[in-house]
């Protein structure tokens, strides 16, 4: 990917952090929406895990799957497979580490006889209050040379926000 660059990013307060980084992508979108870039190309918690279905690849945090478990498109068996698994990640997810969702992740997988569970965060050695980012530096050069009025200041405001944790 030429122009981007991906770093950890440490924070303190993970609730204010993720409402920073939504108002910060969705500000992004809007701009993509209009000029075609965004400096943002992904975000990445500790606690992300991406499941495999018969449309792609869904992801969702840790302590979310009831939420996820009725957009999946998988066979009833599959779904009562990782509904076990997941359920008892989320009885313990207030001191579950990374470690431990790495190895639910493995023995899911395991029991479901293919790799559809997929979880990142492990490998990047992220841990609790980390995210991983993808900026794309070529669309935030693009933007700043472009944006006037109300669209520029909507750009400060979301750099702003990256800047507070870069």
């Amino acid at each position: 990917m030429g122009g981007t660059v991906s770093k950890i990013i440490h924070f303190r307060d993970e609730e204010e952090f993720i409402g920073d980084m939504d108002s910060a992508l969705e500000r992004f979108s809007y701009l993509a929406s209009k000029y075609g870039r965004n400096p943002v190309e992904g975000v990445l918690l500790w606690d992300y895990v991406g499941i495999k279905d018969d449309e792609g690849v869904k992801v969702f945090r840790v302590g979310e799957f009831p939420f996820v478990e009725g957009t999946l498109k998988v066979d009833l068996e599959t779904l009562r497979i990782m509904e076990r698994y997941f359920e008892e990640m989320e009885s313990r997810l207030d001191e579950l580490t990374v470690e431990e969702i790495n190895y639910f992740v493995e023995m899911l997988n395991d029991a479901l006889g293919e790799e559809r569970i997929y979880y990142d965060a492990y490998r990047l050695g992220l841990d609790r209050n980390t995210a991983y980012i993808i900026l794309n530096i070529a669309s935030v050069h693009y933007l700043e040379t472009i944006l006037e009025g109300r669209d520029r200041e909507l750009f400060e405001e979301a750099i702003g926000t990256l800047l507070k944790y870069l």
